[in-house]
């Protein structure tokens, strides 16, 4: 009853207000058809102010409620709300209802505006509705964003999935509202119209289901470092969402991804080198073959002196002597029996300096290899992982251990591999 009784006052100012103007118009002189305008005109300017009025009077009031009750740290919810907007889209209720509630005495000049006009005032209200919902929903994200466990998931995408839904209903329920009919009955007939909407709609079906698939799979997190060649990402993931993924490349570009691709294409994540704590060097220093000889008896005095394989020449030494000695080889000759050579001193010697490098990672794979010879060498390949994945780190450790390895190669007479052409000379002898 006091409801009613507030509208029918209500109804009685805007009427009389209404009245007075049009009459006050006419005692004026100016003609009824004139006057109607203008007193159209005046009663939607004296609308406005109001809703103007409460409508900022009401955003500040519940503004610095809730900013005042966001600074209990019991209450981080509703410092989220806060940040979604949730008291502007409340303070549009009450401004809503004196619209609403207005319409029928501020048109009563022109009924034909009336119900279309109303209709207009209800859509928006399912607009506010889903604004209220689209803000607790975020905020509710949000606050899972903040989980430790979550922090690197993908939120944004189910946050993206909970709107859609929400302004998918929310169109049902305006085109219901315009052609007065049940929500049930348009749902029925989009259920017959639903491969239209796939088609319309597929990119986001895709990417809400690919954005499943990752979330699930663990696949991409936010800052990992993913490579993707087919569409040049090289880079930090910086965001991930319903349609796409946008990676920064090191060279600051943002190159966006659809994130259906994540699951139909091949990319490399680069998380777990980094979770390990070492970043792997796969690089091969390239021998001239021609360089590669037996080391002479008398000579190996002179490799001893090479700090780090000195004990190993003495050990393999003795072991190579005991097999000669063993099947009667006739060491004048070189190449009867075993002997050491140089390439096999310089290989150990890479070993020993890995080893013993304070850059490499002693608890990770750490070997020296030879790779099949070519026409361009025999190449030695190193295969070890630094203690650290930072890039800059890492390339300065790798720029250290080849800069004295390659220096090294002439202590052993060896000779790194140089091709030369008639324009350009390559003496890097180093090869990715």
């Amino acid at each position: 009853m006091e409801i009613e009784l507030d509208i029918e006052m209500g109804k009685e100012t805007v009427s009389s207000l209404g009245h007075y103007f049009y009459n006050h118009f006419i005692n004026l002189g100016i003609t009824e058809k004139w006057a109607v305008y203008l007193n159209l005109l005046i009663l939607l300017s004296f609308i406005v102010v109001i809703v103007w009025i409460v409508l900022n009077a009401t955003k500040v009031f519940l503004q610095a409620l809730f900013r005042k009750s966001s600074q209990f740290e019991r209450l981080p919810f509703l410092k989220y709300l806060l940040k979604n907007k949730l008291p502007y889209y409340l303070a549009l209720i009450i401004p809503y209802i004196i619209v609403r509630n207005s319409i029928p005495w501020v048109f009563i000049d022109f009924p034909a505006l009336i119900r279309p006009i109303s209709k207009l005032a209800e859509a928006y209200l399912v607009f506010i509705v889903i604004w209220l919902i689209m803000s607790v929903v975020k905020s509710f994200f949000n606050i899972l964003q903040d989980k430790p466990a979550l922090k690197d998931k993908p939120m944004n995408s189910y946050s993206q999935v909970v709107q859609i839904i929400l302004y998918l209903m929310g169109a049902v329920i305006i085109i219901s509202i315009f052609i007065d009919q049940s929500p049930v009955t348009i749902l029925a007939a989009m259920g017959a119209a639903s491969a239209i909407t796939l088609l319309v709609f597929q990119d986001s079906i895709k990417g809400f289901v690919a954005s499943v698939q990752v979330a699930g799979n663990d696949m991409v997190r936010l800052n990992d470092w993913i490579t993707m060649p087919k569409y040049g990402a090289d880079g930090d993931v910086i965001e991930v969402n319903l349609t796409t993924v946008k990676v920064q490349n090191f060279d600051k570009t943002i190159t966006t991804i659809p994130t259906y691709a994540l699951i139909s294409d091949s990319f490399q994540n680069w998380r777990g080198m980094e979770a390990s704590g070492g970043r792997r060097i796969k690089r091969c220093i390239v021998v001239k073959q021609n360089s590669i000889r037996y080391i002479l008896d008398e000579e190996l005095e002179r490799f001893k002196k090479i700090q780090g394989i000195s004990d190993y020449i003495e050990e393999k030494n003795a072991e190579i002597k005991e097999y000669n000695e063993k099947i009667g080889a006739d060491r004048s000759l070189p190449i009867n029996g075993r002997n050491l050579t140089n390439s096999g001193l310089f290989r150990k010697y890479i070993e020993w300096y890995l080893l013993n490098h304070p850059g490499t990672n002693k608890n990770m794979t750490l070997m020296v290899r030879q790779l099949e010879p070519s026409e361009k060498g025999l190449p030695f390949e190193l295969y070890v992982f630094t203690n650290t994945t930072k890039w800059v780190q890492y390339e300065y450790i790798m720029a250290d251990i080849f800069d004295h390895l390659i220096a090294a190669v002439k202590y052993f007479d060896l000779e790194i591999f140089e091709r030369e052409t008639g324009v350009d000379v390559r003496k890097t002898g180093v090869l990715d």
